[in-house]
């Protein structure tokens, strides 16, 4: 089982951790949308790869905002 002091800097530090990779991604997700910007301006394989690496992040995101919700209950009950 993690430490006290463990489980703090985790909970301290994912913020910065998640929005530091929101920020890389978020930059390679509007260059593939090319000049346009409209719908089929990139490859569709370009545009399937964004897709799952947006919403992968996306996922990852939410769930270490549920783990956290998680271990700041368990530590308040």
């Amino acid at each position: 089982m993690t430490s006290f002091r463990a489980r703090t800097a985790i909970s301290r530090a994912a913020p910065a951790v998640t929005s530091i990779a929101t920020a890389l991604w978020s930059s390679a997700a509007l260059a593939s949308q090319g000049p346009g910007g409209g719908i089929g301006t990139a490859s569709p394989l370009t545009q399937t790869v964004m897709a799952v690496l947006v919403y992968g992040m996306s996922a990852i995101i939410v769930g270490a905002g549920l783990i956290i919700a998680v271990l700041r209950r368990q530590r308040a009950s």
